[in-house]
């Protein structure tokens, strides 16, 4: 898999000058309507933003997640980005040097599923950070015997992994007597916090293909033994506007 090229803009005075925003979930907001709003970032500022030559982050698989940004950093600003190949990687957002990286979470799948035309098929929704645990959560689809989903929560300033993480979808998701199976479920959307539980939605591989169903998963992160699912009652029925917020 051939590395991806991440270059970073710096911006002048007029932005440095104001304070840094955290960018911990897709759009840094809950209302997953494609808005982003930060305050420095008017038309004028815009056309003063030049390339940072100073920052070179390479990291290594295809990225379909948004990155995120977590300004306070125990070693400095950091770039938070996921790759379809399973890796995980903290760059530092003034040079692009790693904080740390994890590609020890498991092979992508590469072969094996029912449909779809995203190859490989890891990490592919955006994750999400909770500043106040200091966590950052994802899901990881992981090749093996059994082609299996996993929630994971790493210590965002480490990249260590969480105590009782990750779960295990297949064996903790089921609704009305409904069993997740992730072989036929591709996590796509962008992850959700909201009130100590991390929302994780599924839906199909790309084309919404075979028979998938919709799915939400909810975890909560004090307690990863606590699952609670809803899904939807068909075969081939997707979450709406859930499966299409990367």
């Amino acid at each position: 898999m051939k590395p991806s090229l991440f270059i970073a803009v710096s911006c002048t005075a007029a932005l440095a000058a104001n304070a840094q925003v955290n960018v911990t979930q897709k759009n840094n907001h809950l209302s997953r309507d494609g808005l982003y709003i930060d305050s420095a970032f008017t038309p004028g500022n815009a056309t003063k933003l030049t390339r940072d030559m100073n920052f070179n982050g390479t990291v290594v698989g295809n990225v379909h997640a948004q990155p995120l940004y977590v300004e306070s950093g125990s070693n400095g600003p950091m770039v938070i980005v996921v790759t379809a190949s399973n890796n995980v990687y903290a760059l530092h957002a003034d040079t692009g040097v790693p904080i740390w990286s994890r590609t020890d979470i498991g092979p992508a799948v590469t072969s094996g599923l029912p449909c779809g035309n995203i190859n490989p098929v890891g990490i592919i929704g955006t994750p999400v950070v909770d500043l106040a645990s200091r966590s950052l959560f994802f899901d990881a689809l992981i090749d093996g015997a059994t082609k299996k989903h996993f929630i994971y929560s790493l210590n965002v300033d480490t990249g260590a992994i969480n105590p009782g993480w990750p779960v295990d979808v297949n064996a903790t998701a089921t609704y009305n007597g409904t069993s997740f199976t992730s072989l036929v479920q591709n996590e796509r959307a962008a992850l959700g916090l909201v009130n100590g539980i991390v929302y994780v939605p599924y839906s199909g591989h790309a084309g919404d293909c075979g028979t998938y169903r919709g799915w939400v998963v909810g975890v909560r992160i004090n307690n990863p033994a606590s699952v609670t699912a809803w899904a939807t009652s068909a075969i081939g029925r997707n979450l709406g506007p859930w499966r299409c917020r990367q």
